[in-house]
């Protein structure tokens, strides 16, 4: 690849080998996906387990912000909304915020979320470097693979450790959220292919340009 074509600015990132700068047009998605989150998050939730964790559209929020942006980009947006919330702004499930939510069950789902994107969005990389086949699918084995290697085994550690409970009551307690992450992954997965198509500018040819 010819130097003119990316601005290296320092050791490779996890989006390409050859780490681009980021841009205002970087910037402004990494803010309107940190919004999207919180948005899910005022989604009301229900209450699903005797810990007191809600169900909220937040996971798919966090697998397509992945999905769309790449894992560095991806981190960035779910990594922003994060650290807002913990500043203090009401923008975690059921209007909660600050340092506290890290000593409630939680903590665990919570602290997986900026982990989730970027391990989505590094898989997201692969598979669109790789096919053009079934990408639908194969975005939803990654976010599902990511669910239940991040999100779920964080929140389980989570409400363990915080609620006092042996590992094996909470692992019960989480297996209440499996049914709806199959859901929102499928979601999340048909979304990306169809956002991908409009705009492939996001992520398609920028992972084909500096990639490939």
């Amino acid at each position: 690849m010819s130097q003119p074509d990316t601005a290296v600015t320092g050791p490779a990132s996890s989006d390409s080998p050859a780490r681009r700068r980021w841009d205002a047009t970087d910037l402004g998605l990494i803010a309107v996906f940190a919004a999207l989150v919180a948005g899910a998050a005022l989604v009301p939730g229900i209450s699903a387990n005797v810990f007191g964790v809600p169900i909220t559209f937040q996971t798919l929020a966090v697998m397509l912000t992945g999905l769309m942006l790449g894992p560095s980009r991806g981190f960035a947006a779910v990594g922003l909304y994060t650290l807002l919330g913990l500043a203090g702004l009401p923008i975690f499930s059921q209007g909660r915020s600050g340092l506290g939510i890290l000593a409630g069950p939680s903590a665990g789902y919570i602290i997986a979320f900026p982990l989730a994107a970027a391990l989505v969005g590094w898989l997201a990389t692969v598979i669109i470097r790789r096919t053009s086949k079934a990408r639908a699918l194969w975005f939803f084995l990654a976010a599902t693979v990511t669910s239940i290697t991040l999100v779920h085994t964080l929140g389980v550690l989570g409400m363990a450790v915080n609620s006092k409970a042996t590992l094996g009551e909470a692992f019960l307690a989480d297996l209440v959220f499996y049914p709806g992450d199959i859901i929102k992954n499928t979601a999340a997965a048909a979304i990306a292919v169809a956002l991908h198509r409009a705009f492939p500018d996001l992520l398609v040819r920028r992972v084909k340009r500096i990639g490939a």
